[in-house]
């Protein structure tokens, strides 16, 4: 089996649109991500891989879920093309390409393009994705290159309001 879990980045600050690349985490972001982060390792997710957006909100909430985690800061892989715009088609040939040795991906972005993956990926999804959810997809696969659009299951999905 391979799981990828989506996070939508935490609650960022609502000024600086004009400089969106660097807008930062909330206190309540980084609460949430804190929150979320710890109820992953309650369900005992430990990542074998974190890609994350270089946004700076993004990376603050991909490196509280790391410290959480157990997982190295320093080997979170950051994607550009999951900030400017990567296509549901080739994120799917992203993940097809990871090294099957990994089974468990934690993936950090934006949305819409975090809802357009979710719907892509997954069987059926029509949920809202707040900031900070997290959504766990299951593949019966032992090889990530036999991903295929539309075959995960939801193994769960959290988010902040769950917990409040």
């Amino acid at each position: 089996m391979k799981r990828v879990i989506l996070v939508r980045h935490a609650k960022s600050v609502s000024h600086g649109y004009d400089q969106d690349f660097d807008r930062i985490l909330t206190d309540r972001g980084e609460d949430d991500a804190q929150m979320i982060a710890i109820t992953l390792k309650e369900k005992n997710v430990k990542p074998d891989l974190i890609i994350a957006s270089p946004a700076i909100r993004t990376s603050q909430t991909a490196w509280i879920f790391a410290d959480t985690l157990g997982y190295s800061k320093k080997m979170i892989l950051f994607e550009k093309k999951l900030y400017s715009g990567k296509t549901p088609e080739n994120f799917l040939l992203m993940l097809k390409e990871l090294e099957d040795e990994k089974g468990t991906v934690l993936v950090f972005g934006h949305n819409p393009t975090i809802y357009y993956y979710l719907h892509y990926l997954l069987r059926e999804f029509h949920d809202d994705v707040p900031t900070c959810s997290t959504v766990g997809i299951d593949f019966e696969v032992d090889n990530w290159n036999k991903l295929r659009e539309h075959h995960g299951k939801i193994a769960f999905r959290l988010i902040p309001d769950m917990y409040k």
